[in-house]
């Protein structure tokens, strides 16, 4: 079974957040970087998998070059080999252009399963994963707590609201993205640091992939970052229910404009 590992390099949760000057984004300077931590616990399900199914995990990241950082840690814990799509815009980095990266990618790679997070530390968004779906053509579920392999198909457990599961099963090849917790992520041994040096990292650009970027649409586009100001004020909105909504509607939609 060849499984791809999504991994996202995000800022670490202790980094300190100033602002840049024009208040386009953080200062990427002052950060330090980690893993994901919902892929951490994709990188430990593809492993498992491979270790109880046979085949290769391979682990995938889109980013500039320090994102190395992440996939050198998954091949240390056990990953067979690595692809690095390298972009360094992060004004192209929405959760469509990546997704078209990796797609294109993985079309010259095949695969059998790919695994990635629900969502991710920085953004959240919550849909890189599901995109990739279906820009592959290949069945995808969300939020997943198990994972079993049988026969070609997955049966998978999915978390739904209000503390329901639902189980399923899906044929192969596809996706799947993870839900936290879903198992205990394993530390790179010294054996693991060592050969990860020798393991293989397959790099690309956007334009190796026949991708520019000037001819994807742009499907979000990052204003400005600020710090909301801690004010204190009340304002009681007088009238009937439907008077009342109106004004409040009125003062969000100001609100909306303003920032």
């Amino acid at each position: 079974m060849k499984i791809v590992a999504c991994l996202k390099q995000v800022p670490a949760k202790d980094s300190p957040l100033r602002l840049k000057e024009d208040a386009t984004w953080i200062r990427e300077d002052d950060l330090s970087y980690e893993i994901n931590e919902p892929d951490s616990y994709v990188l430990e399900e593809a492993l498992q998998l491979k270790e109880k199914h046979g085949g290769e995990v391979i682990a995938l990241s889109v980013g500039p070059l320090r994102v190395q950082q992440v996939i050198r840690e998954a091949l240390a814990k056990g990953a067979d080999r690595a692809i690095h799509i390298q972009e360094d815009s992060r004004s192209r980095t929405d959760s469509y252009y990546s997704a078209r990266l990796m797609a294109e990618a993985l079309r010259q790679e095949g695969f059998d399963l790919i695994l990635a997070g629900l969502q991710s530390d920085d953004i959240g968004l919550g849909q890189t994963g599901v995109i990739l779906a279906e820009l592959l053509g290949v069945p995808h579920a969300s939020i997943i707590m198990v994972v079993q392999a049988l026969d070609g198909r997955l049966k998978v457990k999915r978390e739904l609201e209000g503390g329901w599961f639902q189980w399923d099963e899906m044929p192969l090849p596809a996706l799947l993205t993870i839900q936290s917790g879903l198992n205990k992520p394993r530390f790179a041994s010294l054996k693991g640091i060592k050969t990860s040096k020798s393991k293989e990292i397959r790099q690309f650009t956007p334009e190796q992939l026949q991708l520019n970027s000037a001819e994807i649409p742009e499907g979000q586009r990052l204003r400005r970052v600020y710090i909301p100001t801690k004010t204190k004020k009340t304002e009681f909105l007088l009238g009937s229910p439907r008077e009342a909504a109106a004004k409040l509607a009125e003062k969000l939609r100001l609100v909306a404009l303003q920032s």
